[in-house]
């Protein structure tokens, strides 16, 4: 296999690719393969919809959502 050395990156974009393979389980070096894979992957043409839905995050982490309150939904008529 081939080997790739990468100079002179912001210390935080580096900060940032540990803490996001951290957050899949990888190291740093599995992560940098997993988005270049993804980056360089050829497309099969547009995502159907279970696609899309499929890449949704499990656990998403939004600054502009709000928690959900138990027992606070109400039943409504479509």
């Amino acid at each position: 296999m081939a080997q790739l050395t990468v100079r002179k990156l912001d210390e935080g974009l580096v900060r940032a690719l540990k803490i996001r393979a951290a957050a899949a389980g990888r190291s740093t070096e599995a992560e940098v393969r997993a988005i270049l894979a993804e980056a360089l992957a050829p497309r099969t043409g547009p995502r159907d919809f279970v696609q899309h839905l499929l890449a949704i995050p499990v656990d998403p982490v939004d600054e502009d959502s709000f928690p959900r309150i138990p027992g606070s939904a109400r039943d409504v008529e479509l």
